[in-house]
């Protein structure tokens, strides 16, 4: 095999675009969500300043899971060890 010069190397690195950063982040956000989801977790999205949650089940939601039942006693557990 022949050696890659400083050149080759640039070109190499040139050909990574934005498009594909953007691709690998997206990818990487929605294995995220979903091993949330997964772990019994919400997905929590904020538009135009409203907060919105995406339940394990699938449901959207203006209420907050995290503030009364199960979720607020695990969240309520973390902080407890945390502090």
């Amino acid at each position: 095999m022949g050696t890659i010069s400083k050149g080759d190397t640039m070109q190499i690195e040139q050909e990574i675009t934005d498009d594909m950063i953007q691709t690998i982040a997206n990818n990487a956000v929605r294995e995220a969500q979903q091993k949330s989801l997964d772990n019994g977790i919400p997905n929590v999205y904020c538009k135009n300043g409203v907060m919105y949650y995406q339940l394990p089940d699938g449901t959207i939601t203006m209420q907050d899971p995290f503030a009364v039942g199960e979720l607020k006693e695990r969240l309520d557990r973390l902080i407890a060890e945390q502090g």
